[in-house]
């Protein structure tokens, strides 16, 4: 009797190389020892371990970190997920702490898609999509179209269809940020596409450098390149920037010169510590009407999520992206796209129009959500902070401002004998680093070689997220023991 195994059709020499080729850092090797660091300590078998407490600083995931949700938004998903609770709305008002503006917007969102299990139109619920477009007005002073508005499965859905519909063959290539968050490159290597990649200056507080842009798209074209679009992040992942607007409008003018499609990222605009968030879409309808005529043709897809700023929603999966200047028939190729994948997350979808539409001044509920809102942007900024104060008492470690988004991203100058160490070890630098990190602290956070870094740097992405400053003590002495031990 033969023991041979049957074959399977299926081996890693044979499955599509451009997913092989993909790499997504952030929930790479690190988070993969991070989360047997921690089930190891459920489980009470971490005596051996010198931490008590896992600190998953490698992705923005708030409520993993106890980021409370609001709850306005949880009160009426709770209504929309069970709605016989609307006939006993005394009961709810009188003895569960719901106010009747909690109650009206269930109703309203029922009416609008009739159940949170039930399919909604590919482009997203009308109703919600119109609240979407009503709140873009309000932020840019510019109308908007709810034709012109896609809801999705968190903005990581958006991109991932603008992506397949730019990239027409090999040779496409789209600008991407460097350091970037890597959904753009993975989801390139995936497409067998072309990362055309451009660095940011941390000198600048990470802001876009012009010149380095156009070298980059020069460099490309010269290659055999054809560029068709320009990634920016902002505020930034993983750098933490907030871009001022000379930078936004310097981008919008390139792109207007090379007929490059803008894919803004702007998942971040609530996440703003120093000076304000300006959206692409109004710098560039403002360009619009200061020059006439140059910017008509100019094609911008924004984006945004209930993933991150004070809502982190992240496991609701909601998101939408605006369409600005594009074709109407290659609008209508966007609209099949995502018909193949028939729609959005209804609930994600409702909470999409919590985020852009939440309680006003005046309805009962505001106060609540006011408070709760400055709570959560309070605690961040004062976390970044501590966080920023720890990395400068620290021997070799240079950090920006925290500006916005939820990280800050410094650069780490390593010993000689680590970077030998780390050779030794098959790692790139920042990558041992942060290894040496996770075993001594159980504090978990990226390396920079995962984001993309300038040649001879080093730097590691940290979240902000979770509670407290004690973690921070722990990264502080996690270095200064680094540092001795290989001291040259």
């Amino acid at each position: 009797m033969s023991t041979t195994q049957p074959l399977r059709s299926l081996d890693i020499s044979n499955i599509n190389p451009h997913v092989k080729a993909a790499k997504y850092a952030v929930r790479g090797e690190l988070a993969v020892r991070s989360e047997e660091y921690r089930a190891k300590l459920n489980k009470g078998d971490g005596q051996g371990l010198p931490f008590d407490t896992v600190i998953s600083a490698n992705i923005g995931n708030p409520q993993q970190l106890d980021q409370k949700p609001i709850t306005f938004f949880r009160q009426v998903a709770s209504l929309l997920e069970n709605p016989t609770l609307l006939e006993h709305e005394q009961v709810l008002v009188d003895s569960l702490g719901y106010k009747s503006d909690v109650v009206a917007r269930a109703q309203k969102l029922l009416k609008e898609v009739k159940s949170v299990g039930a399919y909604s139109q590919s482009q997203g619920a009308p109703g919600i999509r119109e609240s979407v477009a009503s709140f873009i007005e309000r932020r840019d002073g510019y109308p908007s179209s709810p034709k012109d508005v896609y809801l999705s499965n968190g903005a990581s859905s958006g991109v991932n269809t603008l992506m397949h519909v730019i990239c027409a063959k090999p040779e496409t290539g789209v600008l991407i940020p460097i350091p970037q968050y890597p959904l753009y490159t993975a989801t390139l290597a995936v497409l067998d596409a072309r990362v055309v990649p451009y660095y940011l200056e941390e000198s600048q507080a990470w802001g876009t450098d012009l010149k380095g842009i156009r070298e980059a798209y020069d460099k490309a074209v010269a290659e055999g390149t054809e560029v068709k679009a320009i990634a920016v992040i902002n505020p930034g992942n993983p750098t933490g920037a907030s871009l001022p607007a000379a930078d936004i409008k310097a981008v919008l003018e390139f792109a207007a010169e090379k007929h490059l499609v803008v894919i803004a990222d702007e998942v971040y605009q609530t996440n703003v510590f120093l000076g304000e968030f300006i959206s692409f879409k109004k710098a560039l309808r403002d360009l619009q009407k200061e020059q006439p005529g140059k910017f008509d043709s100019l094609e911008l897809a924004s984006l945004h999520s209930i993933s991150k700023g004070m809502v982190g929603e992240c496991g609701h999966r909601g998101g939408y992206f605006e369409l600005v200047g594009f074709d109407p028939e290659v609008a209508a190729e966007i609209y099949k796209f995502i018909s193949i994948q028939l729609c959005p997350p209804v609930m994600g979808q409702c909470f999409v129009e919590l985020m852009v539409n939440p309680p006003k001044e005046g309805e009962p509920s505001h106060e609540v959500y006011k408070r709760e809102y400055d709570g959560i942007f309070n605690g961040l900024k004062e976390r970044a902070y501590a966080l920023y104060e720890a990395f400068k008492q620290m021997e070799g470690v240079e950090c920006q401002e925290p500006a916005g988004s939820m990280y800050l991203f410094p650069t780490i100058t390593m010993p000689p004998k680590a970077i030998e160490q780390a050779k030794k070890e098959g790692r790139q630098p920042d990558e041992f680093y942060c290894f040496r990190m996770l075993d001594a602290t159980g504090v978990c956070v990226v390396a920079g070689s995962g984001f993309g870094q300038k040649e001879g740097t080093l730097h590691f992405r940290t979240t902000f997220l979770a509670p407290g400053t004690d973690w921070t003590g722990r990264i502080v002495k996690f270095h200064k023991d680094f540092m001795d031990e290989f001291r040259s």
